[in-house]
């Protein structure tokens, strides 16, 4: 394509390419410190393209392309193209990825031991990953946790944080401004503004973690915490999981491992200094 580059996060690599320069541009900023695809072989292709010539310049329209695609995805405003890519490298993960167990949830790490934050959209785990990642703890990942088939590991993929609507300001107020994003308004999901984590982040990628803690966050409600039974956990996290399925027994097992020996609670806070507090008493409490 017209213009591209490639990068390594983690354990996958990635050629994005581009019919408009402007979010290679965004892609080359923001993942300035990344190492390129080893040798230029990458894992997955994402390409943003013009379904027509003309859409490169008349109400340009990105259609996203790759190894691994969704045929009825919508376009997005060229406005959004640096979204468009990061959709793009989640949905060759989502569909593609076999090495690791995916889990859709954020992690961070403390002393070698991984909290791991997962929920639906809008639970506020990016945020709350965000903001631990500002306070000591190190960014293992935002949109996917990868879990090891065999040490049953956590493995860094430490992705831009994507920060939607109330969670910008949040993390605005404790990150370094040079590290931000664009933002980008009226988005499917409202506002967004990506976050490049912190150098130790990105220079200690390929350091895994062990498992510890397992949240499931909720935003806006009133404090409050629950111990889930395992067999509620496990039904969760098969349906968090984009690859347990195509994983079959490696993936039952991987996962029937992580239930048995991580405790899990469901967690509701009203605002992310609250969130960050009692997150920080659960894992004093539950990991030391």
């Amino acid at each position: 394509m017209r213009h591209g580059l490639t990068l390594k996060i983690g354990p996958a690599a990635f050629r994005v390419g581009s019919d408009w320069r402007a979010p290679i541009a965004d892609l080359r900023t923001l993942y300035a410190d990344y190492p390129p695809a080893p040798d230029g072989f990458a894992d997955f292709t994402v390409r943003l393209e013009a379904k027509r010539p003309w859409r490169r310049f008349v109400r340009p329209s990105v259609h996203l392309g790759g190894d691994y695609m969704l045929p009825d995805a919508l376009p997005l405003s060229l406005a959004h193209g640096l979204l468009a890519a990061e959709m793009g490298m989640n949905l060759q993960m989502a569909l593609g990825w076999r090495r690791h167990l995916l889990i859709h949830a954020s992690a961070v790490e403390k002393d070698g031991r991984a909290l791991i934050l997962t929920g639906e959209s809008g639970s506020g785990k990016s945020t709350l990953a965000a903001m631990l990642g500002e306070r000591g703890w190190r960014l293992l990942g935002d949109e996917f946790t990868l879990l090891d088939l065999d040490s049953d590991s956590v493995r860094g993929f430490p992705r831009l944080v994507s920060l939607k609507n109330a969670g910008i300001a949040a993390v605005e107020a404790v990150a370094d401004a040079a590290r931000f994003g664009p933002r980008l308004e009226a988005t499917p999901k409202g506002a967004i503004r990506h976050l490049v984590p912190r150098a130790d982040a990105i220079a200690r990628m390929d350091e895994p973690a062990a498992p510890a803690l397992l949240l499931y966050p909720r935003y806006g409600f009133d404090a409050a915490t629950r111990r889930l039974a395992k067999s509620e956990n496990f039904m969760r996290l098969t349906q968090a999981s984009t690859n347990y399925v195509a994983l079959g027994e490696r993936g039952f097992g991987t996962l029937s491992r992580f239930v048995e020996s991580v405790p899990a609670l469901a967690l509701d806070y009203s605002d992310g200094e609250a969130g960050i507090a009692e997150v920080e008493r659960l894992w004093t409490e539950h990991v030391g």
